[in-house]
């Protein structure tokens, strides 16, 4: 696996592009937002409450792409290039079979469609150049937004399998059909 260079991603009305600290308003917001975060518990050391936290938070997505460890995403519209949202694929198996996709979008965009598009754009990179045989999402059990995005794009709930560090999530997945 390497993501260098950057897999820039394309669909109809998005591209999606690597993340750089010059994004860290963009980041800062997505990350410390009340309402985008209802349903994330992150630990303190993991919380984006200042510009020197996004930039330094950004800093680490762009190590772990260097280092093949995990790829984020930054969601833009293809005219404006201020990024909306940001998708990842991160917490890889050790054999690389497996992958975790984790997403956030600005609230102005939601309802939009524009999650969908940059979900399939990811499952496709996942499946056919990760060549990954199965993607995980974990999401609170509340958040009713994020169940349907990933029911309605295939992923299935996995109702035998807790998420041992947060008792909240429900997990999905989806499988490599090919």
């Amino acid at each position: 696996m390497n993501f260098t260079p950057f897999p820039e991603l394309v669909s109809n009305r998005l591209f999606l592009r690597n993340i750089f600290p010059s994004d860290h308003a963009e980041l800062l917001y997505l990350r410390s937002d009340k309402t985008l975060n209802k349903y994330i518990e992150r630990p303190e050391h993991r919380q984006t409450k200042t510009t020197a936290d996004a930039i330094k938070f950004i800093k680490e997505l762009n190590e772990n792409i260097q280092n093949n460890t995990s790829i984020a995403w930054g969601i833009t519209l293809k005219n404006k290039p201020q990024i909306i949202g940001t998708i990842c694929l991160w917490n890889f198996s050790k054999n690389k079979a497996f992958a975790e996709v984790g997403f956030d979008l600005h609230s102005e965009f939601q309802g939009k469609g524009i999650m969908t598009e940059a979900l399939k754009l990811i499952l496709d990179f996942g499946f056919n150049t990760l060549k990954l045989h199965k993607i995980e999402a974990f999401t609170h059990r509340e958040n009713k937004s994020s169940k349907k995005l990933l029911l309605k794009n295939g992923f299935d709930l996995i109702t035998d399998r807790k998420d041992m560090d947060n008792v909240c999530n429900v997990i999905f997945e989806i499988k490599n059909l090919v």
